[in-house]
């Protein structure tokens, strides 16, 4: 397998023309163009070597390659110091801050490529005397939404974890991405929902896997929860993609099961997110214009990327009525059998949130409890495949 190559200059011809060269030696190239967003990319990519430039704003290559080595995922990777400084204070101080190899600009791409060659070759060698550790996995990750709010969407998000750990007994991580609209964090036992805004509308740079860690909210159940804030300003941080989109990277590596509760319809967030979960659960109203809108959300998900073996329709009946569509109704009209209808059960509901608590673990014999498992029997049964 080619090795991957991390390059991190917020010049952009630099990116271009040294990714370019190393590509055509057969490396794989991945780009940052700052210093944050680098040290995502290193975590995410797990690099062979990092090619880093020193003189970047908002942070420089001495402090990039400082938190590399600081972080027990890149403490190791060769970090080779690429840049326009040639004093020696300037090179000793790359090598204080962590750098194994020392470039400047600028360079023949034989030189470049020579150091680069050596600096692989001793990493690989020193990888061959240990014993390797154990390969990390990202969390099979759950998304669940609906075509409309109210629905039932953070109820079953929160339940469906809880089935799961009850069927796996393994970690499960809920994080409900809804700044502004959190109902999560109260309901459970977390009146005061801080962590998703302070992650998101901090520095990407201080999003470590560890902060993360500390701000989950350890449920009595064992459930990891991350609550949406419930100030309905923090309603703007939606639009915090890349930050977002660094959390849930972080959150992946936390747990055996991620479940990522979206709220309703496909916004920029959800078109995001969506696509790279391993599952996706539609919540679907027994209702005329509510199953034909599920319908037309499933056909974009599929345009979007999310395959339809992947999809896993849930009928949620909150009220007990004669004029709601039938299974076999909805199943015709959605054009997908529903993994399971939940029946209306007010008063669990009620009680639960009165525990502060899931439904599940509130009666763990009622009707509610053993539909919810058969909605996590379905979802696990697509990791089965996946596997």
């Amino acid at each position: 397998m080619a090795e991957k190559i991390l390059i991190i200059d917020d010049d952009v011809d630099t990116l271009k023309l040294v990714g370019l060269m190393l590509q055509k030696q057969g490396y794989l190239i991945v780009a940052a163009n700052n210093g944050p967003q680098g040290l995502t990319q290193a975590e995410a990519e797990d690099p062979d070597l990092v090619l880093l430039d020193v003189m970047m704003p908002e942070m420089d290559g001495y402090e990039v390659a400082k938190r590399l080595r600081a972080n027990p995922l890149t403490a190791n990777t060769p970090i080779l110091m690429f840049t326009a400084k040639t004093q020696l204070d300037d090179k000793v101080s790359g090598f204080e801050a962590g750098a194994d190899d020392y470039l400047t600009k600028p360079t023949h791409p034989t030189e470049l490529s020579a150091h680069v060659k050596a600096l692989l070759a001793r990493s690989n060698k020193g990888k061959k005397g240990t014993t390797p550790l154990p390969t990390e996995k990202r969390a099979f990750t759950i998304g669940v939404t609906a075509v409309r709010g109210g629905l039932g969407v953070t109820t079953t998000a929160v339940n469906l974890g809880g089935a799961i750990r009850l069927a796996n007994k393994a970690d499960v991580v809920v994080a409900e991405l809804r700044p502004g609209m959190g109902t999560l964090g109260p309901d459970m036992g977390e009146p005061q929902p801080f962590a998703l805004k302070d992650l998101i509308s901090g520095k990407l740079s201080d999003m470590t896997r560890q902060n993360v860690k500390e701000l989950l909210f350890t449920h009595p159940t064992g459930l990891q929860i991350l609550p949406g804030s419930i100030q309905p300003k923090d309603g703007l941080l939606l639009n915090a993609l890349p930050a977002f989109e660094a959390l849930v990277n972080r959150l992946s590596y936390l747990g055996k099961y991620l479940i990522l509760d979206l709220g309703a319809g496909l916004t920029p967030l959800a078109q995001k997110l969506l696509p790279a979960c391993n599952a996706v659960v539609l919540v679907v109203e027994p209702v005329g214009n509510s199953v034909v809108h599920a319908k037309a959300m499933l056909t974009d998900l599929a345009e979007m990327g999310v395959p339809v073996h992947k999809t896993v329709p849930v009928v949620v009946n909150r009220i007990r009525s004669d004029t709601q569509l039938n299974w076999a109704q909805v199943e015709e009209q959605l054009g997908k059998p529903p993994a399971v209808a939940i029946t209306p059960a007010p008063e669990l509901l009620y009680l639960a949130c009165r525990m502060k608590t899931t439904a599940l673990a509130a009666r763990p014999d009622s009707l509610t409890a053993q539909q919810f498992a058969k909605l996590a029997a379905a979802v696990l049964e697509i990791e089965k495949q996946k596997a």
